[in-house]
């Protein structure tokens, strides 16, 4: 059976969990995190041709403050991916990297 542009996740990472307001995260910035993941998870495929991301979708519960902007994008750059490839920041709170998944795989699909 082909399975053509069926979706796989080939890496996972996730971020450290930090009790707030003052747990040991409190400094660290949203696009700080998610590019040390990214950065993570791509150097965990490394037979994978970097050049090949066609797009960053990143899910993010809470967007205010030093969140308010595209953190997907400033991620991005962060961990090295091209700046020719487009990114988007996804919010629906608790659900939001549930969502961001959803989303790639349908674009993935076609």
């Amino acid at each position: 059976m082909e399975r053509g542009n069926e979706p796989v996740i080939v890496s996972a990472v996730r971020t450290a969990v930090g009790k707030s307001p003052r747990g040991t995260l409190r400094e660290t910035r949203a696009d700080e995190m998610a590019a040390a993941a990214m950065k993570e998870a791509l150097a965990r495929v490394p037979d994978f041709d970097h050049e090949k991301i066609d797009d960053v979708i990143l899910g993010c519960a809470f967007p205010e403050g030093s969140q308010g902007m595209n953190v997907a994008r400033i991620a991005a750059l962060r961990a090295g991916i091209p700046y020719q490839v487009p990114a988007m920041t996804l919010n629906r709170f608790c659900a939001s990297g549930l969502q961001s998944i959803a989303q790639a795989a349908d674009r993935i699909r076609g």
